[in-house]
């Protein structure tokens, strides 16, 4: 390993040694910032009674309908930016802003490490189905070390797509003088983490170290990449890296931009998302009926090497891919919890092998490192794995 077996994910540190299940779901308690009620409930089924059964949703129409009255411009020209790939959620949202609203959105996507052939696609099919957008592609050999920096450091090769996911958009609202800005649903209310943002519609970019980048930035990412001559002091001298830095607050202030959550205005069900977008956008799901990891075929279609971001979750915390899509179908009653036991046994933690190859050559390692790295993430965990008969077996299981 370059980085000679230590980590830098601060999201490992205070797990609960006792894991527990929710009650109502197939989650744990080992996800990071969850939490669970004394009748062993999580909070991401807690908030989705009230999505389901409390939040008066005519009113945050109107609530969004006065936010959109602020900012809608009069002359056609861009009025807010949404972020997305093309798939069904963000296809959803830029549908709904512009047909159902008035709005006249500018898309912008920052590009997957490796797209595969339906993520493509999908892409065009949603450019070509009436949206003007923005394609940014990173430096290609610079992201493969951020990334491979991020996989040995982290346990997760996307930390650096996700840099440029979240900063890229408010990037181009800075350079385009646009201040609101769409993302589809908050993922730490929906599926279990902070709820500190619950009841409010949008959160400050002073949210995202703790709640997205598994406590660090961008500059621990370059400093530890410097300090063994991975990145060299030319690249870090020469290169920017501009896009994977939210602006300076100071700009973001002058412009106003501010973040929103459509799923604030709009009760958020992943399912219908991808429906709609079948209909509006010409989404397709995965041609190979499901994806590696789950049982699911709509979501996360888009990146080669989509399927190491949730192997090395499970390995991290015993929550897989399959765990995460019953859980909030559970929630949104597509699915008995018997049923989403029953999937979560069956594919949570399968390895994705379809594009193993193309993942080692893209971080340029060899398949005994990889296995280096994900070993060294599982021995940090002994209250979730053991080693028995030369294998590693998770010793808890969702009942």
């Amino acid at each position: 390993m370059l980085f000679g077996g230590r980590t830098l994910d601060r999201q490992l540190e205070g797990r609960p040694q006792q894991v527990l299940f929710c009650k109502r779901c197939v989650v744990s308690n080992q996800r990071p910032r969850i939490t669970f009620d004394l009748e062993g409930v999580c909070s991401a089924c807690r908030y989705a009674y009230e999505k389901h059964h409390v939040i008066d949703w005519r009113e945050r129409e109107r609530m969004l309908l006065d936010l959109l009255d602020r900012h809608r411009s009069r002359d056609g020209s861009y009025d807010c930016i949404v972020p997305g790939s093309g798939g069904k959620d963000s296809a959803y949202v830029s549908h709904q802003l512009k047909y159902k609203y008035g709005m006249h959105p500018l898309t912008v996507t920052w590009a997957p490490h490796a797209y595969t052939d339906i993520g493509w696609q999908n892409y065009l099919a949603f450019k070509d189905s009436g949206f003007d957008n923005l394609l940014a592609f990173p430096n290609g050999h610079l992201h493969r070390k951020l990334s491979r920096v991020a996989f040995e450091l982290w346990g997760d090769h996307f930390k650096a797509f996700g840099l440029g996911q979240k900063c890229y958009a408010m990037q181009i609202a800075v350079k385009f003088d646009i201040p609101l800005v769409f993302y589809g649903e908050s993922g730490e209310i929906e599926y279990g983490g902070s709820i500190k943002n619950k009841n409010r519609p949008y959160e400050g970019v002073e949210d995202w170290s703790e709640l997205y980048f598994q406590g660090s930035s961008l500059y621990e990412l370059l400093e530890e990449g410097r300090k063994i001559g991975f990145l060299t002091e030319e690249e870090l001298r020469n290169e920017r890296f501009q896009f994977y830095w939210h602006p300076p607050l100071e700009e973001l202030d002058k412009v106003g931009v501010q973040m929103h959550w459509f799923s604030y205005y709009k009760k958020w069900v992943p399912q219908e998302n991808y429906y709609y977008a079948v209909e509006h956008t010409g989404f397709q799901a995965n041609p190979d009926g499901r994806s590696e990891g789950t049982y699911s075929k709509y979501a996360s279609l888009d990146d080669r090497t989509d399927g190491f971001h949730y192997y090395l979750g499970f390995i991290k915390f015993g929550i897989g891919r399959a765990t995460s899509d019953a859980a909030h179908e559970i929630r949104d009653g597509h699915l008995t919890r018997e049923e989403g036991v029953a999937l979560v046994h069956r594919y949570d933690g399968e390895f994705p092998k379809k594009y193993f190859q193309e993942f080692l050559q893209y971080l340029n390692i060899t398949e005994e490192a990889l296995w280096e790295v994900v070993n060294f993430y599982r021995s940090l965990s002994p209250h979730l794995w053991e080693h028995r008969k030369s294998e590693w077996v998770l010793k808890h299981g969702v009942q």
